[in-house]
């Protein structure tokens, strides 16, 4: 397989579930600031421009993050990153999907690439500021599911991966972590694929 990623973006969190089943995969860098996403050999591959991609030995492309984690998941049963209870597998697809959905993709891309949204180069500091106020509503939220639990869904799951590259990015940007979420990041770097994962992508655990 082949997995095109970008170091501390939210391909992290699918390179930590690659590390955790175990598999032997070629990583390439796609970097963004030199505009890789956009050029045509990428393109071929995820029309989207977008990361991650993961490239299945069948030549089929996943271009999101969803779609590589339940593949991951449901193609390695045997690593537990689901849950085997309904009620525990649901709750840990909700809080991946508010994670990447929400809490990426509406508070932390206001903070990242604000310009999308601003009219005029003065709305630029008002919606990073938007974002930042997102992801902190967002994180209490989480906070609150976290209470009394070491992981999202009970054991480690693909909803983790996701939590952890927004917790990754509230704590390089100056965010404060509620207590849980904290708790949860602390606990989420003591596991040896998140440590190699963050070397390998240039990072101090």
């Amino acid at each position: 397989m082949k997995f095109y990623m970008t170091p501390g973006s939210c391909s992290t969190g699918i390179h930590i579930l690659l590390e955790e089943i175990g598999l032997v995969f070629e990583a390439y860098i796609v970097n963004l600031v030199k505009g890789d996403h956009l050029k045509p050999d990428y393109l071929a591959i995820n029309p989207h421009g977008t990361i991650p991609t993961l490239l299945r030995d069948d030549g089929v492309a996943l271009t999101d993050f969803h779609s590589i984690a339940l593949w991951l998941a449901e193609t390695y049963p045997r690593r537990k990153l689901l849950p085997e209870s309904a009620d525990a597998r649901e709750s840990a697809l909700a809080a991946m999907h508010f994670c990447v959905q929400h809490i990426h993709g509406e508070g932390f891309r206001r903070v990242f690439t604000p310009e999308r949204y601003a009219g005029r180069q003065a709305d630029v500091e008002a919606i990073k500021a938007e974002g930042r106020e997102i992801v902190v509503a967002a994180l209490i939220a989480i906070d609150t599911e976290l209470a009394g639990k070491d992981y999202v869904a009970g054991g480690f799951s693909i909803a983790d991966a996701a939590l952890f590259y927004v917790e990754f990015w509230a704590d390089k940007t100056g965010m404060t972590l509620p207590r849980n979420c904290q708790a949860h990041y602390a606990l989420m770097k003591t596991r040896p694929a998140v440590r190699q994962v963050l070397a390998e992508e240039g990072y101090r655990s």
